[in-house]
């Protein structure tokens, strides 16, 4: 069994202990997600099955995506004012940002903890989490450039 389809197999099996139903909408959601690395927005999944299922609306892939978010199975990621993208790798990791197109990429590096302890030694914090961005420009981009 392929990585993906284990990774599409488990996350259903979340959702059924969940008592989530599965729905196709809901499956082929999930599997879009499993299987894209581009940190897909809503309206990117949307547009992506569309054509499988004419009668979905934007609705039911941010319904769907607030129900995957709310049994752990993706990330909803923010950046400043752009619309969310949401990332089904929920394991501690970083993400590198194309300055220029938007991409993003997981970057996997030992988690900064020491950087948690600093802070809560130093301002007093109770600290929950953080998150790191790095930015760039992506190898296609910096082709295009070169040009």
């Amino acid at each position: 069994m392929a990585v993906t389809e284990k990774h599409i197999e488990e996350a259903m099996g979340i959702l059924k202990e969940s008592g989530v139903r599965i729905t196709p909408q809901r499956h082929a959601i999930l599997e879009f997600l499993v299987e894209s690395m581009s940190h897909p927005t809503a309206d990117e999944i949307y547009k992506a099955l569309e054509g499988k299922f004419p009668n979905m609306s934007v609705a039911t892939v941010y319904n769907n995506l607030r129900v995957f978010k709310e049994v752990g199975l993706v990330s909803e990621l923010t950046y400043g004012d752009s619309s969310s993208r949401f990332d089904c790798n929920t394991s501690s990791h970083y993400h590198v940002i194309c300055e220029k197109c938007g991409k993003i990429v997981d970057f996997h590096y030992p988690g900064l903890n020491e950087v948690e302890t600093l802070a809560q030694q130093v301002a007093g914090f109770e600290v929950s989490h953080h998150r790191m961005e790095i930015y760039g420009t992506c190898p296609s981009c910096k082709k295009t450039t070169e040009h």
